[in-house]
């Protein structure tokens, strides 16, 4: 597992129930691990630290899974 510090927005992403993704301004995608209730929503800055983990395969296929180990909304 990576660890990882990484700015962006928070938006739903995907069919059906969807899955909450953080995207870059760069444009990169990761789908967000185990969010807190209070990410659940639009948001249009935020700062993400946590974990890239390889080991784990979604059927979402949206972008690498960044388990989340803090935040800061901006």
């Amino acid at each position: 597992m990576m660890d990882i510090t990484i700015t962006g927005k928070i938006e739903k992403k995907g069919f059906g129930f969807g899955v909450w993704a953080l995207v870059t301004p760069e444009g990169t995608t990761y789908e967000l691990k185990e969010i807190p209730e209070i990410l659940r929503q639009d948001i249009d800055r935020v700062k993400i630290k946590g974990k890239i983990r390889e080991d784990i395969l979604t059927i979402s296929m949206i972008g690498p899974v960044l388990e989340i180990e803090s935040f800061k909304i901006i």
